[in-house]
C-alpha cells in the first residue's frame, strides 16, 4: 500500500499492485472500461464453458480481493466473481477481465483521509465530539443463481470512509423490507465495533451514530413498539437494531435512493 502525505490529508493507494494485476492479465495496453461490471450481463453458474486453467482465475480474483483494501468501488464486482471459485467458466473470466479493464482507467485511485484538525468534525460546533455515520442498502433477490439478496454498507468517521462491505446474505429474504433490515443489522454491528474501538484508544463518542437507509418500511420496524407476526422471522436482527435505537446509540435517517452511498456495494452501476 502506497501512502502519501499532504496538507489536505493522507492518501492511500495500490498503484504498483494495480499495474502488476494488469500485467498478469495481459491487459497493460487495453482500452479502459467505464464501469467495473456490465449492468446488463447477468452472471450465473450455467452459461459458458468450464475454464481449462481455473487456478489462473482463482489467483486473479485473489489479487482483486486484496485490491479492495483501497478500492471500495470494485467491492461488489469482486464479491460476485468470488462466488464461482470452485468451477469458474468463460463468462466468469470475462467478468474478471472487465474489472481489470476498469482498473486501467485510474490505477492510482484510492482513499483520501482529509485532515480536519483531529477531533474537529465539519458541521458540528463541538470539536470534542466524534460522529460515526453509516449507510446501508440491499438488492432484493438480486442474485440470478439463488435469488438471495446482496447487502452493502459503508461507514464514515469524520467524513472519511473507514469501513465498507458487500456480501450476499446467508438466508433468503421474502421481501425487500426484510433484506433492507438485515442490511441495517449488519451496519449496526459495524457501527458498534467502531464505537468500541474509539473508546479503547481514548476518543469520546457521545453523539449517536447516524444510520442512513432508503427503505422506510425497514425503518418503521426499528421504531415500532408493536412486534408484528409477519416480522418474527427477523426477530433477532430487529431486537438488536431496536436496542441501539432505544438506548440512544443509533439514530436512523431516511435517505433518498439517489443519495444512498451504499448503493455501489449492492449492484453494478
Amino acid at each position: 500500500i502506497e501512502v502519501s502525505y499532504s496538507e489536505v490529508g493522507v492518501a492511500l493507494c495500490q498503484r504498483k499492485y494495480t499495474l502488476d494485476i494488469l500485467s498478469y492479465a495481459s491487459l497493460s495496453d487495453c482500452k479502459p472500461s467505464d464501469s467495473s461490471m456490465d449492468p446488463v450481463v447477468k452472471i450465473d453458474n450455467k452459461k459458458g464453458e468450464l475454464l481449462h486453467d481455473p487456478e489462473k482465475y482463482r489467483r486473479l480474483v485473489g489479487k482483486l480481493n486484496y485490491l479492495t483494501i483501497t478500492r471500495p468501488d470494485i467491492s461488489f464486482a469482486v464479491s460476485v466473481v468470488s462466488q464461482f471459485m470452485s468451477a469458474p467458466r468463460t463468462t466468469h473470466w470475462q467478468a474478471v477481465l472487465h474489472i481489470v479493464r476498469y482498473l486501467k482507467g485510474a490505477p492510482g485511485r484510492g482513499l483520501i483521509f482529509h485532515d480536519r484538525g483531529h477531533l474537529h468534525i465539519a458541521g458540528y460546533s463541538d470539536p470534542d465530539c466524534l460522529e460515526v455515520t453509516g449507510y446501508s442498502d440491499a438488492n432484493w433477490a438480486g442474485c440470478p443463481v439463488d435469488r438471495r439478496c446482496t447487502s452493502g454498507y459503508c461507514v464514515f468517521l469524520g467524513g472519511n470512509l473507514v469501513s465498507w462491505k458487500s456480501k450476499k446474505q446467508s438466508v433468503f429474504s421474502r421481501s425487500s423490507t426484510e433484506a433492507e433490515y438485515r442490511a441495517m443489522a449488519n451496519v449496526t454491528g459495524e457501527l458498534q465495533s467502531i464505537h468500541m474501538l474509539l473508546a479503547e484508544i481514548g476518543f469520546s463518542v457521545t453523539r449517536p451514530s447516524t444510520l442512513h437507509c432508503d427503505n422506510q418500511s425497514a425503518m418503521h420496524i426499528a421504531s415500532n413498539l408493536v412486534f408484528h407476526e409477519r416480522t418474527k422471522h427477523i426477530e433477532v436482527d430487529r431486537h438488536f437494531v431496536r436496542e441501539k435505537v432505544n438506548c440512544g446509540e443509533l439514530k436512523s435517517v431516511h435517505t433518498r435512493s439517489e443519495e444512498q452511498l451504499a448503493d455501489i456495494f449492492t449492484k453494478p452501476l
